[in-house]
């Protein structure tokens, strides 16, 4: 593994060598026969290897550089090619004609000089990132004043297809307001993405499952193959995100002090986060298989470089084991199996939701369900929220233990 000490002293190769980092899979430290050093991540995009080339040595640390490996390998997984943005970015630079009328550099304006200005941090860190991941590698080398309205519905339609209609909508969203900025600037007379209408219908979900449902999904979890029956006991015992609990590490986990810490990196509001493990959820992490790095590897991962994907297919694997299992109940009661139909309109972000209900229901106060969720806002507002800075980790704990104690008892576990 790579350390600070051990770069400094590596001998001058007679040619180009690189250097795995021995704890980041696929980041390598490139030595030229001159001495000079630089980072690339290397990974497969679409079945093609794809190096991704992160800056020179010492410009940018062992650490700086794992983090940005871990940040690209994250787009990856997430179906993304963040070496192909870099591309587009470069291009719009290198093409001819005022590289200022160019998507990629009016983004980058538009984010400094309205985005970290005037909208709230984590909405500025979203437009960033959805500039970023999503609008510049397709648009980010034309013209502001050249994307048509078919380029922008064929990039919508894209996200659309690939299951993340909401991400559409909010792409959607930030490209209006940059083109609004560039009216309001004089770049352009006319915004390109005036009158597109969101791709996607929204609507706040409300699912939660009753007892009866969640002691079938529980059911369900226990036949799920690996990993996503377990993560899925997991959503339902801490109420954690499922991308959270996806790419958790080993060393986020301290399992004699059943404290599992959630990094400000991988927390969608960017605060750290400490959920606290029952004993049930000590139990199925303990259990689970140590696939890759026992430290800083991922605790859900079938490859051993990227965290578990694949949700879409493993919510159709549960519904079947769920109509299954309906089945099985209805037969044995004397009723006609073919009656029978599985749960409705669920994801498995409900688990979530069903968690926060199901404290709620039996007696936790509201602010401790928030302290558990890691939700900024709620019943603690205002000044209130600036000064109250108690963890309630006690709570939480008292929380999390009777809630798992209750789940125990809806799926027929309890002793």
């Amino acid at each position: 593994m790579l350390t600070d000490l051990g770069i400094k002293k590596l001998p001058l190769p007679e040619k180009r060598r690189e250097v795995p980092d021995g704890k980041v899979a696929c980041l390598y430290l490139i030595v030229q026969s001159s001495g000079a050093k630089s980072w690339a991540v290397r990974y497969r995009s679409h079945g093609k290897p794809v190096k991704l080339t992160l800056g020179s040595y010492p410009a940018i640390d062992l650490a700086a550089a794992r983090r940005r490996a871990q940040e690209a390998l994250g787009e990856v997984a997430g179906g993304r090619n963040p070496a192909a943005a870099k591309k587009a970015a470069r291009e719009a630079r290198r093409v001819g004609g005022d590289a200022k009328d160019r998507l990629a550099d009016i983004a980058s304006a538009f984010v400094e000089k309205h985005a970290k200005r005037k909208a709230g941090a984590l909405w500025a860190a979203e437009m960033q990132r959805l500039l970023r991941v999503e609008i510049l590698p397709k648009l980010g080398a034309k013209r502001l004043d050249e994307i048509t309205k078919a380029q922008v519905h064929d990039l919508l339609d894209d996200i659309v297809d690939r299951g993340s209609p909401t991400t559409a909508n909010r792409s959607l969203a930030v490209l209006r307001k940059l083109g609004n900025w560039s009216v309001e600037r004089g770049v352009v007379a006319m915004s390109p993405f005036l009158g597109i209408k969101p791709p996607a219908l929204e609507r706040t979900r409300d699912r939660v499952l009753s007892d009866d449902e969640l002691r079938v999904a529980w059911r369900a979890f226990d036949r799920l193959s690996w990993p996503f029956g377990r993560i899925a006991q997991l959503l339902t015992l801490t109420g954690a995100r499922r991308d959270e609990i996806a790419e958790a590490r080993w060393n986020d986990i301290n399992l004699d002090a059943k404290v599992w810490t959630v990094a400000a990196m991988r927390s969608k509001n960017g605060v750290a986060h400490e959920i606290p493990l029952s004993d049930a959820a000590v139990r199925i992490i303990a259990a689970l298989p140590r696939i890759g790095d026992q430290k800083d590897g991922y605790v859900f991962t079938v490859t051993r470089r990227t965290p578990v994907s694949g949700w879409s297919r493993a919510k159709e694997q549960v519904g079947r084991i769920i109509l299954e299992l309906l089945r099985e109940e209805a037969a044995a009661r004397g009723d006609d199996p073919a009656n029978v139909e599985t749960l409705a309109d669920w994801v498995f972000h409900d688990l979530r939701r069903t968690a926060a209900s199901g404290m709620a229901g039996i007696g936790i106060a509201p602010h401790v369900v928030e302290a558990v969720l890691n939700h900024k806002s709620g019943t603690i507002k205002g000044v209130a929220a600036v000064y109250n800075r108690y963890s309630y980790a006690a709570e939480k704990r008292d929380a999390l233990d009777k809630w798992a104690a209750r789940v125990a008892v809806i799926v027929g576990e309890a002793s």
